[in-house]
Parts: C-alpha cells; sequence; structure tokens
C-alpha cells in the first residue's frame, strides 16, 4: 500500500529524526527548516499531514504566512497541527483557528504524537473524478465559479483572489453584475439551462472589491446536458478596473440577448447536405475530399461550414461538430 505524506517544519533535527522514526512506516517523511520554502514543498508533496514544531522558533509572528498552507484546494485536504507551549498555542489559536486542525502541547511526548498523525484518517475515499475536476478547477489562473442557476456554489482560488472572497455563503450572480434590474438575469440563467445548447459568451462589467467595475468577457458552459441548472462562468477581464459612478449604465439587455439566442436554439435540425458534410469531416475528410465525394465545389463546402458555425452559435467548426453528436444531429455512420 501506497504510503501517506507527512511534512515536518522544525528546526530541530533531534524532534525530525524522533519522530520519523515513530511513523515511518505508514509515512513518508519530509522536513523544512524554512516555513517559506515548507511552503512551496508542501504545493509539491500535497502531503496527508503537517505538523509544524513552534518550539523550534522564536517568535509567533515566524508564523504570519501560516494561513498559506490552508489557501489552495489541495492544501485544504492537509491536516495541520502545530506542536509548541502553551503561550504560543494559545497566540495561535486567535490568529489562526480557522485554519489549524489540532494543537499538540509540548508537554506531550513524541509516542502520543506519532500515535495521533497515524490516528488521522487518510483522504482516500473520496470521488477520484471529483477531485481530478476541482484539481483543475482550482488551477487555472482565470477567475471561475460553478453555478446552481443564480447561486454560486463554487469559486476557484483566482476568483477568491481577485473578488476578494473566502466562502460562497449567500453569494449570487447577480451581486456581482452591474444592472439595474437583476430579475432579467435570473430569467436569462433559466432560458439558458432550459436551452440545449452548451454554451453561452457575452460582455458585462462585474463588482469587483473596493466598488470597483471591471469589463469582461463572461462564458458559460454546462456540465452535462442532463444537469439543467448548474453550470461554469469562466471570465476574462479587459481593461482597467475604474470606480462606480452615474454614467454607468445597464448591461442585463445583453446578458438578456445572449441566453435568449441561445435558447431560441433548442429545437432546429441540420439539412441533408449540412449532415453530410459533418459526417464527413468526423471521419476526417479535408475540403477537397469532401468536394470530390458529394460532386459539389470547395467554396459551396466552405458556404455550409459557415453556416454551420453560425448556426450552432460556435467559435470552430470543432465546436459545432462536437454540439452535432452530443446532441444527437447527426446519423452515424454515413453510408
Amino acid at each position: 500500500m501506497e504510503k501517506r505524506q507527512l511534512l515536518i517544519v522544525s528546526r530541530n533535527q533531534h524532534f525530525i529524526d524522533a519522530l520519523e522514526e515513530k511513523v515511518s512506516v505508514d509515512f513518508e517523511v519530509n522536513s523544512e527548516q524554512s516555513i517559506h520554502v515548507a511552503f512551496n514543498t508542501a504545493l509539491n508533496l500535497l502531503p496527508d499531514t503537517i505538523i509544524f514544531d513552534k518550539t523550534s522558533y522564536t517568535k509567533v509572528s515566524d508564523f504570519r504566512n501560516l494561513k498559506n498552507f490552508k489557501s489552495t484546494h489541495f492544501l485544504n485536504k492537509s491536516y495541520l497541527a502545530v506542536y509548541g507551549n502553551k503561550n504560543d498555542i494559545s497566540l495561535l489559536k486567535k490568529r489562526y483557528k480557522t485554519f489549524i486542525d489540532e494543537y499538540l502541547d509540548e508537554s506531550t511526548d513524541l509516542e502520543n504524537i506519532a500515535t495521533r498523525i497515524l490516528k488521522v484518517k487518510s483522504n482516500t475515499k473520496c470521488n477520484y473524478w471529483h477531485e481530478c475536476f476541482m484539481g483543475l478547477f482550482n488551477l487555472m489562473a482565470q477567475p471561475i465559479v460553478l453555478l446552481q442557476q443564480n447561486n454560486i456554489i463554487e469559486m476557484n482560488d483566482a476568483f477568491k483572489k481577485t473578488f476578494r472572497m473566502d466562502n460562497t455563503n449567500g453569494v449570487r450572480l447577480t451581486d456581482l453584475v452591474n444592472i439595474d434590474n437583476k430579475a432579467k438575469v435570473k430569467t436569462a440563467l433559466r432560458n439558458f439551462a432550459r436551452g440545449k445548447h452548451m454554451k453561452a459568451v457575452t460582455t458585462t462589467t462585474l463588482l469587483v472589491h473596493n466598488d470597483k467595475l471591471r469589463n469582461a468577457k463572461i462564458s458559460f458552459s454546462k456540465l452535462s446536458r442532463s444537469i439543467t441548472d448548474q453550470f461554469i462562468m469562466l471570465i476574462d477581464f479587459s481593461g482597467e478596473e475604474y470606480a462606480i459612478d452615474e454614467k454607468v449604465g445597464t448591461h442585463a439587455d445583453q446578458v438578456e440577448k445572449c441566453f435568449k439566442e441561445n435558447s431560441e436554439m433548442a429545437e432546429f435540425s441540420f439539412t441533408n447536405r449540412e449532415k453530410e458534410i459533418i459526417s464527413l469531416l468526423c471521419k476526417g475528410y479535408k475540403t477537397k475530399e469532401i468536394s470530390d465525394t458529394l460532386f459539389i465545389s470547395p467554396k459551396t463546402i466552405e458556404k455550409h461550414r459557415s453556416n454551420i458555425i453560425k448556426r450552432t452559435n460556435s467559435e470552430t467548426i470543432l465546436e459545432s461538430i462536437i454540439y452535432a453528436i452530443n446532441h444527437n444531429l447527426v446519423d452515424f455512420p454515413m453510408s
């Protein structure tokens, strides 16, 4: 069985060696003396448990960056313990009570510390694909949120940093979109959820921290055709932020128009010629090869390609093909 990972942050080599000896059967042990270096090591190792030996550091201020060890999706899974004297632990509890999982008094002998570490449950009982998705979700440099209709139910690390938010409690998309009538956005989101199209893109103005506004392109993508009310929103900012003033108008019409166009696409079908072209594209045929097969000019084929992209509200023919396959709009194989 694969060993779990333990990271010890301490300047006391005796403490490190003694603790490693007691847990080495179950843990692969790494250690760092510098807290700054330890953070980078933690990002690389993603340890199951991190233990800080406060007794080997002179000031509580040495631990001012301790909250960083719970600042990402991956490290938030680590069990964070601090070993120190009663006074230091009391101060750390006041400053970092939401980040530290356990405090170990220095009167606790190494045998009991090792026992506590070994008893910490390994985070192995999890949905593998969910963890992979959330890992990628949080590694993305773009601010991204997972929406349940208007409610933000998950935000990635970039979003938290940009909008200065720590949790999703009660946060809604309409809290961030600069509009006068927020009900219109809710209606637009419902229209998008009901439609068959998997993607919608529009521009708007978003409210970021300190009452600043930034122009942005926002992209909505459904996670699945069978899930009608959950989707991802990606944010691409453009231009500098600026302060709110009376001249800023509503962008509700833009958002509503975008989603209305997508919801109106719910019922349509390709022409027989378009189906033939899509089928051949799926087989890897080039324009000239399609022209030879169907006995029509390359120019006509390019016109059909353009119409297919436009009708599926896609940016590339590949997106159109994926759309056609996902919605069973093309019969395969073609004889």
